[in-house]
């Protein structure tokens, strides 16, 4: 047993960083669901409300995010190392601030009526990070590395389906749309999606290099 993960388990193991972590993740599933109701909705009214339940959402992961680095400030001992806890809180906020900044787009830009492509990247956007909160739940316990593999391994494929789905939606949307200014406002959205599937990557390589770390 390497001699760093030997005194990592004779040390005293604050649990919170695990609490507050998942509820991260738990706070980013919420926003997930509600953005795939948005993306659903061809209400107005009801659209503009889901906007608005997504930003307390994102005022809420803030809240969480700060809370952590609160901690590790006031914390001697971690039960990972600091700038491991502070990647991994950092990376799941960005995640919900393109997730946030692509709802606000949607009704910014009076999108009426989203394309079927940019629903199926918010499918894959909540999949993504149902395994990313999986993936912080295992992190309790580091030698589960099978488990673990599995939950990078399906987010590095949900990465794949949206860069897949991003590609042929944007080579549509040349092709097809007439107007300029809708092209353009169609295609924020999609990059600010797509680039939210890319933060859950960025996730899912830090827990994998923790994984490795303490292997």
């Amino acid at each position: 047993m390497k001699l760093k993960k030997l005194i990592q388990r004779l040390l005293p193991r604050d649990e919170k960083f695990f609490a507050m972590l998942e509820e991260s993740t738990s706070n980013l599933l919420v926003g997930s669901e509600l953005l795939k109701k948005l993306a659903g909705s061809k209400n107005t009214a009801q659209q503009v409300k889901l906007v608005e339940e997504i930003k307390e959402v994102e005022h809420r992961g803030d809240t969480i995010t700060h809370g952590i680095f609160s901690q590790l400030n006031a914390t001697f001992v971690t039960p990972l190392d600091r700038e491991d806890i502070h990647l991994l809180a950092s990376a799941l906020d960005d995640i919900l601030d393109y997730m946030d900044g692509s709802a606000q787009r949607l009704v910014l830009y009076s999108i009426k009526k989203f394309p079927p492509a940019m629903v199926r990247l918010c499918d894959v956007l909540h999949l993504s990070i149902g395994e990313l909160h999986r993936g912080i739940g295992l992190m309790r316990n580091l030698d589960d590395t099978d488990r673990l593999q599995e939950v990078f391994q399906r987010v590095n494929q949900y990465e794949n389906d949206a860069d897949t789905i991003f590609d042929q939606a944007v080579a549509d949307l040349f092709k097809k749309e007439k107007k300029p200014i809708q092209i353009i406002k169609l295609k924020e959205v999609y990059v600010g999606l797509e680039t939210a599937t890319d933060k859950c990557e960025d996730v899912a390589n830090v827990l994998e290099g923790i994984v490795i770390k303490y292997a």
